[in-house]
This record gives C-alpha cells, structure tokens and sequence, in this order.
C-alpha cells in the first residue's frame, strides 16, 4: 500500500469529519434561529432557511467528497486499498444520511445493515448467512441509536474480514425477554474468541454498547471461530 495513497484517504477521511462537525454545527445554529424567528412569528421563513441550507451542505458533501472517494475505490492498488476507500465512502453516506435526522424502524436498520455488509463479505470471499425471523418486533429507533447498533456490526465484520480467515459469518437477530440478541459468529481461527480489553476498535464497540444500554461479548463460537454477542433493549433507550 503506498504512502501517498494512504495519505489521500486519510486527508479525505478527516475533511469528512470537518464536514460532518460542520453540517451539526450549522444544525445547532439553524435550530435555535428558528426558536427565534419562531417567538418573532416568522415560523415558515425559518424552517424554510433551514432546510435550503440543509440541502445544500448534502449536496456539497455527496458531490465533492464522495466523489474524491469513489475516485480512490477505482485507482486503489490492491482490495484492501479498495475496501478502505469504500468504508470511507459508507461513513459519508451515513453522516448525510443521519445528519438529515431521520428515524428507522429496527428491521430497516437490520436491512441497510445486511446490505453493507453483504457486499464488504462478498468483496472478502466470506459468506453471509442472515438468519432474522419475521416475528421479530419492530421498534423505532432514533438516528443516533441506529447509528451506534451499525458501527458495532461494521467493526465486528471488519475484524472478521482482517483477522478471522473466515469463510462463512452468521448473523441471527431474535428477541428473548423484551431485548434483541444480536449474534455475529464466524468459522474462523478463533483469534478474537478471548477479546481484550485494550484496542480502540473494541473499546468503541463496548462504547457504543453501553450508549445502546446493552452488553457486548466475545465467546467461542460453534462453529470453531468468534461469536460476538450483543444484547440490548428492544425499545430504544431513553
């Protein structure tokens, strides 16, 4: 992996997160400009602003960055090159996409998941093997809770797909007790059954677990690799 292409996404990485502070930055500003046009009787004016300027920073967004990004996946020099440049990519679509504040259900959470990751394993050689029962509730989660329950999955796959040498994942959604079990099990080498308690990647996961009132952990999995678990409230913490 070369210097320089590493340094390009790196630099694209961090002017995602400069947009990212930015656009919330603006959100903040934009919503207490509208509580004072609001008082002043200029409701439609504000709300009006707001969302023009809303729209304009996603687009700034989608049409630069992504398509510096989009650029990288194509001049990428190996997969891993390729996989970093589309996890980028998937960042941004996240940020516009939760920065526009819009709430889902559990099940399309638990789609866009199996979409994401099903095209990370299939780049990877990994099998996906989904296994989420129809008769599992459905509870609204706000945008900030979705996003944590994604990012503890994208760092579970990342760490199947860097270290497991798997060649098949189960995921398996149920409900048991008015909480989701949330099972990641891969037929890899096992390396992450004993997670330890350092590592940034893991720290973030239990991070966001605990965000999510949950219980994240790692056991041997039964097929002879990692199972990673996550437990969390059915309905989304208050």
């Amino acid at each position: 992996m070369t210097t320089a292409w590493l340094m390009a996404a790196l630099a694209l990485a961090l002017a995602a997160l400069a947009w990212a502070w930015r656009l919330r930055r603006l959100l903040r500003e934009e919503r207490a400009l509208a509580v004072r046009r609001l008082a002043a009787g200029a409701k439609l004016a504000a709300a009006q602003a707001a969302a023009e300027e809303r729209e304009r920073i996603h687009a700034d967004l989608h049409d630069d960055l992504g398509a510096r990004l989009l650029g990288l996946v194509h001049a990428a020099e190996n997969p891993r090159q390729a996989e970093l440049a589309r996890a980028l990519l998937r960042d941004l679509r996240r940020v516009v996409t939760r920065a526009r504040g819009t709430p889902g259900r559990l099940g399309d959470v638990l789609v866009d998941i199996r979409a994401e990751i099903g095209e990370r394993l299939a780049d990877a050689g990994i099998a996906l093997d989904w296994q989420v029962g129809e008769d599992l509730p459905d509870p609204m989660l706000d945008s900030g809770h979705a996003l944590h329950l994604q990012r503890i999955v994208r760092e579970a796959v990342s760490n199947v797909i860097r270290h497991a040498r798997a060649r098949r994942l189960r995921i398996r959604a149920r409900a048991s007790q008015g909480r989701l079990c949330l099972e990641l099990t891969d037929d890899g080498s096992g390396a992450g059954a004993d997670a330890p308690a350092s590592g940034q990647g893991l720290r973030g996961m239990r991070a966001r677990a605990a965000e999510l009132e949950g219980v994240i952990d790692w056991k041997t999995g039964t097929a002879g690799g990692t199972k990673v678990l996550l437990t969390m409230p059915l309905q989304a913490p208050a």
